[in-house]
């Protein structure tokens, strides 16, 4: 392989640490990282040979792959190259995400070698209403590390990946679940808000006015909370309303530590 390639969209950073230990394990003598979380670079298409090796990870929404991705996804130029397809849930479920990427990949010419499920501080967790807090932990990224190496093998063990046999991973069709975002206005601002900037800079859709945090453009915004966890005023929350039910029922209904799941 001449090339590792560290694809990730991560609004809240649990996908890309656990591509990034992922990508560790391999241990290239050459690797690229490409975050497609903000707007501007999914405008930017990949291109990929066979020489490289496609490590590519996104968050499951509603169990399945987040819809704003399906145009950057299609757009992939690959040619027979080896993919790993990752998955990061808040732990609850992963349904058929993880099959839909992967089918994602093959379709743009991706020969799909390793699968995995991996959990994640779910987008909608709080301390005070802790859905999977702080996942992916350490046990989790020494997990993907050593699943890293194991990819390597792999590779290593084949003069060809034409003498392996098709990557199985769980899943149905049709893939079911809610592609619709939500439309709900969600966020407060407090008088805390400085206006620096840095909810509207993270915010992977470019939903928050950049002049004025507390202005919110709804139909795009999708609820990653993104701007919440990472405002360093510790001024935007949850009002009132669908999202905060819907944190209160993770909280109570996700408690039970999932762990991650491997398919090589």
């Amino acid at each position: 392989m001449s090339c590792v390639k560290l694809v990730y969209f991560s609004p809240t950073g649990t996908t890309k640490a656990v591509v990034q230990r992922i990508g560790s394990g391999i241990n290239p003598t050459a690797v690229e990282l490409i975050d497609i979380t903000l707007p501007e670079v999914r405008k930017q298409p990949l291109d990929l040979s066979e020489d490289d090796v496609l490590v590519i990870g996104v968050p499951v929404y509603m169990g399945r792959v987040p819809a704003l991705l399906s145009d950057w996804l299609n757009s992939i130029e690959a040619h027979d190259t080896p993919a790993v397809c990752v998955v990061v849930y808040g732990n609850r479920v992963y349904d058929n995400s993880l099959l839909e990427l992967k089918e994602s990949v093959v379709r743009r010419g991706c020969i799909p070698i390793a699968g995995a499920a991996y959990i994640g501080e779910h987008s909608f967790s709080e301390e005070t209403v802790p859905t999977a807090h702080g996942r992916p932990d350490i046990e989790d990224l020494r997990h993907a590390e050593a699943f890293g190496q194991r990819i390597r093998e792999k590779l290593q063990s084949v003069s060809s990946l034409s003498q392996l046999p098709d990557l199985v991973v769980p899943g149905e069709h049709p893939y079911g679940g809610a592609t619709e975002l939500w439309d709900v206005d969600f966020i407060a601002v407090s008088h805390q808000c400085e206006q620096c900037g840095a909810c509207a800079a993270v915010c992977p859709v470019g939903a928050i006015d950049s002049q004025d945090s507390a202005l919110i453009d709804q139909v795009k915004c999708i609820t990653c909370c993104a701007c919440i966890k990472k405002c360093p005023q510790k001024a935007r929350s949850m009002k009132p309303g669908p999202v905060k039910d819907a944190q209160k029922r993770l909280g109570s209904l996700c408690q039970e530590q999932k762990k991650p799941e491997c398919f090589l």
